[in-house]
């Protein structure tokens, strides 16, 4: 190990072809006590690294008797400089190796290694009988030389030899040390990495979702977090900016789809987050709020009759290229019975007059119609009423009517017997099956025809009970049973906080891939 002078203002450096001495410092507490005095830097403590060159004693070397001025080292105030060094800035590029070095020393010393060093120290050194008590010798194994290292490195020939083999004695431990110590390090350096790169999976947070399709989906419902990004740059400008705000939008938002998406108690979503339930509760009805006046109206709407055209897909052209609609119904039942008056839920005849005969229902599940395009998407969903109400007056009241045209076909099943509304509106229903008795026996081409035209219908209309399925897959919520909170109704919106989530799942499904390709 390369070791230089700790007195300040020394530069001495053990070199090759240095005439000079380097001394450990004393283990005696006493003698230590006074080297650091004499050595007088202020604050500072020798370490196992820390060495004094010999041109700080009058002799040139330490000496072990206390009565010789050369017990304690004494000249400071013009320390000569190696033979080697040829100017006075000539070692000024080494002024931070020392400190890195005392540093590296300093560490070892601290996990252990310096005490390694000094079991595995060797003795064997040559003795000058000329000297003093032998205070030369170096790293002998007495007692009384356990305090004291000298290194020398004199000018003849066979005792640089046996410094030189010193040399690599001693620093092949320290260097055995440090290539361990990097080992660990790195080993410690890739264990952190690798249990960040693990928290930031494992975290809700925006980084961890990015670039993480599958998360995305599995969470939010949406194919990726592009779309996920685009819903969030269109509600951000209507979501609070409170700073003192617990949850980020980001969060707000994830937070209201995993209700969605999981069906999670409020309780789940309080411990993920580490918000209380409170907080959760407000988060999701104001969310869904904001999605309810923005997304859906974007999302959900009845396109004119020239993009429903020219949208169709391709087999839809040939059988109905009038189609404007396919309607059904579903039903989602609820935690517990609730009332619902009629009235005040707004429900309308099919001219879109307010019904006038108001009553209380109490009921355990909610009916909805939804109406779709022929390529899948959704493009009307009434408000939930009473499971109980017949289809025909839940289609005449909800207000589905009013947005036919004359000319338009709808498709639904047999079941719905609204051919009379429909009629009225000038469109026509067309019913999904037909009996080949109301064709005559003679007319055989016209009766494959028509079970064809009727086969392409049935086919067609799958797609609505596909869609409704793939919406209450993608959403949960829309399964049920319903919990009671949201089926209160906003005396604001008139409407109740469920009717518009399941809006706001079919805008949200509207967003992904449609279930019938265009072409």
């Amino acid at each position: 190990m390369v070791h230089t002078c700790v007195v300040a203002g020394c530069r001495n450096r053990r070199t090759p072809g240095t005439p000079l001495s380097f001394y450990r410092f004393p283990r005696d507490p006493e003698r230590k006590q006074r080297w650091i005095a004499a050595v007088n830097r202020e604050g500072w403590m020798p370490n196992e690294g820390s060495r004094l060159c010999s041109t700080h004693f009058i002799s040139g070397r330490q000496v072990k008797n206390p009565r010789s001025p050369d017990y304690v080292p004494s000249i400071f105030n013009s320390a000569p400089s190696s033979p080697n060094i040829k100017g006075e800035n000539a070692f000024e590029p080494y002024d931070k190796q020392e400190a890195q070095v005392e540093a590296a020393n300093a560490l070892l010393f601290l996990q252990g290694q310096g005490r390694m060093n000094t079991d595995l120290s060797h003795n064997h050194c040559p003795i000058d009988p000329e000297s003093e008590s032998a205070t030369s010798c170096l790293n002998s194994d007495d007692d009384d030389d356990d305090d004291e290292e000298v290194e020398e490195c004199g000018d003849e020939e066979e005792e640089g030899v046996l410094c030189d083999s010193e040399d690599q004695s001693k620093e092949l431990p320290l260097r055995n040390s440090s290539v361990n110590y990097e080992a660990s390090l790195d080993a410690l350096r890739k264990e952190n990495m690798e249990l960040k790169e693990s928290l930031k999976n494992m975290s809700l947070t925006e980084a961890s979702f990015r670039n993480d399709p599958e998360k995305v989906q599995f969470y939010t419902g949406l194919p990726n977090y592009f779309v996920f990004e685009t819903v969030m740059w269109l509600l951000v400008p209507h979501m609070k900016g409170d700073k003192n705000a617990k949850l980020s939008k980001f969060q707000q938002l994830l937070l209201t789809l995993m209700r969605l998406r999981l069906d999670l108690r409020n309780q789940d979503l309080a411990y993920r987050f580490g918000v209380k339930v409170a907080t959760v509760t407000r988060t999701i009805h104001r969310i869904i709020n904001i999605m309810f006046n923005t997304l859906v109206p974007s999302a959900v709407y009845w396109p004119s009759r020239v993009e429903l055209r020219k949208n169709l897909p391709a087999a839809v052209k040939c059988s109905h290229p009038d189609c404007a609609v396919i309607i059904d119904c579903f039903t989602v039942s609820l935690e517990k019975e609730v009332s619902l008056d009629v009235n005040q839920r707004g429900t309308t005849s099919a001219a879109g007059i307010p019904s006038q005969s108001p009553h209380m229902d109490f009921v355990s599940e909610l009916k909805y119609v939804i109406g779709l395009a022929p390529q899948g998407v959704v493009m009307f969903v009434s408000r939930g009423s009473p499971g109980n109400i017949s289809d025909k007056t839940l289609v005449q009241s909800c207000g589905i009517l009013c947005k036919l045209l004359p000319g338009d076909v709808v498709l639904a099943e047999q079941e719905f017997d609204i051919g009379d509304l429909v009629g009225a509106c000038r469109a026509e229903l067309k019913i999904t099956s037909h009996s080949h008795g109301e064709f005559g026996q003679s007319d055989k081409n016209t009766k494959e025809q028509a079970s064809l035209v009727a086969a392409e219908r049935v086919n067609l209309y799958k797609h609505v009970g596909r869609v409704i399925q793939m919406v209450k897959k993608r959403y949960s919520m829309l399964t049920g049973p319903v919990e009671s909170p949201f089926t209160v109704l906003d005396r604001t919106s008139n409407v109740t906080t469920f009717d518009k989530i399941v809006q706001v799942a079919c805008a949200l499904n509207n967003l992904c891939i449609s279930t019938v390709p265009l072409e």
